[in-house]
């Protein structure tokens, strides 16, 4: 883990969908471009989102996925991950050389002329299971905390394959995607940790709420129906 303000890469993939109907609707299929590509204020512009309920919005305007991962879902799932590589989860954004374990919620970063705003970790759902053709893959994703990250966007601009992405602000140094990540996602947290990531500056106001109901002990989130499917809860 590191919290010192430089951190920096280039981005290797800029992979946009439209929505599509294989199950229900979806844009997880995203596919990669060469063009430069005007990034708004609630993401990509020829990119899509199908359910705006779960996905999309300031606070999901664009999602970063780190192909540093990929090597190791390969080593994890053998035979089953012969096709993975950049792009492969949905992201919009790949780059080598930043992680889970390097950005921390509320980090700024310049995205070629843009600027971005890091806002929360992924939580994965069953569509990652039928669009890899991994039974568990949304389940895996969960536990290892390979899930990526969102941005919002705070000063829109045309991004390119080869733009440098810097981080230039670090307001919450120790709180990595990683870690709120997990927390997020765990079954278990305890109350002082969730009232103070309820707390969190520039948390998205999601996962702000939800760490907000595990500091008051309400009733555990079920994930079943998220990780394996309708019907499954």
């Amino acid at each position: 883990m590191t919290s010192s303000t430089h951190i920096s890469a280039r981005v290797i993939g800029l992979y946009l969908g439209k929505v599509e109907e294989p199950w229900p609707a979806t844009a997880i299929a995203k596919q990669p471009t060469q063009s430069p590509q005007h990034l708004g204020w609630e993401g990509f512009e020829s990119d899509a989102q199908a359910d705006l309920k779960v996905h999309g919005g300031r606070d999901k305007a664009v999602h970063h996925y780190a192909a540093d991962h990929y090597p190791k879902w390969q080593d994890d799932l053998g035979e089953h991950a012969g096709d993975f590589g950049p792009g492969r989860f949905g992201e919009n954004i790949a780059t080598l050389g930043i992680t889970e374990t390097d950005l921390c919620i509320g980090d700024v970063l310049r995205l070629g002329p843009a600027i971005v705003e890091v806002s929360q970790g992924r939580q994965p759902c069953w569509k990652l299971n039928a669009h890899t053709g991994v039974s568990d893959m949304a389940a895996r994703f969960q536990q290892t905390a390979r899930t990526g990250w969102y941005y919002r966007v705070l000063e829109p601009g045309v991004v390119a394959v080869g733009d440098e992405i810097r981080r230039i602000e670090c307001p919450n140094p120790g709180w990595t995607v990683e870690r709120v990540t997990r927390a997020r996602l765990g079954a278990e947290l305890d109350p002082e940790t969730a009232a103070h990531l309820g707390r969190l500056p520039r948390l998205a106001s999601g996962w702000a709420e939800a760490f907000s109901r595990k500091a008051a002990r309400l009733a555990p989130e079920d994930p079943s129906a998220r990780l394996e499917g309708p019907g499954s809860g």
